[in-house]
């Protein structure tokens, strides 16, 4: 698991729930990923470092951002290599060639379906992008006997 990302991990509904931690999920009430089966859904994800701080660049916030969400599969039984679906939110889509960058970096084997778009802004002035990825848990074959 990314060491610089805390998740736990509880059991809601029959699903099991990661979280952050943060002051957010509990307010709003929702969880930074879901298992439900195979399937394993993220929320839109800021790229917010632990401190409470954001990296001063586009490359600086999508790099973390994808660490919390590889963090939350990961802590929910998953691999990066499950991730069939991503979305992108920018505030300046003109940065996009970074952000592809950074994305190519986690996911270049991989190429999950992508959409990116701009938008106005996110719920935190400082946020340049918010990422959110969906996933299949892919489980070894069954041998036949």
């Amino acid at each position: 698991m990314t060491p610089s990302v805390k998740i736990t991990v509880s059991e809601r509904n029959g699903r099991d729930c990661a979280s952050t931690g943060s002051a957010r999920e509990t307010a709003i009430g929702y969880s930074r990923a879901i298992r439900a089966g195979d399937f394993i859904a993220v929320t839109g994800t800021v790229g917010i470092e632990a401190d409470g701080r954001y990296a001063p660049t586009m490359r600086g916030q999508t790099c973390r951002a994808l660490e919390i969400i590889v963090a939350a599969i990961e802590a929910l039984g998953g691999k990066t290599s499950d991730v069939v679906r991503t979305r992108i939110f920018v505030t300046d889509i003109q940065k996009w060639k970074e952000v592809g960058e950074v994305h190519g970096e986690f996911f270049d084997q991989i190429r999950p379906a992508l959409t990116m778009v701009q938008i106005a802004r996110l719920i935190d002035d400082a946020a340049m992008i918010e990422i959110e990825a969906d996933a299949i848990v892919h489980s070894e074959p069954k041998e036949h006997i």
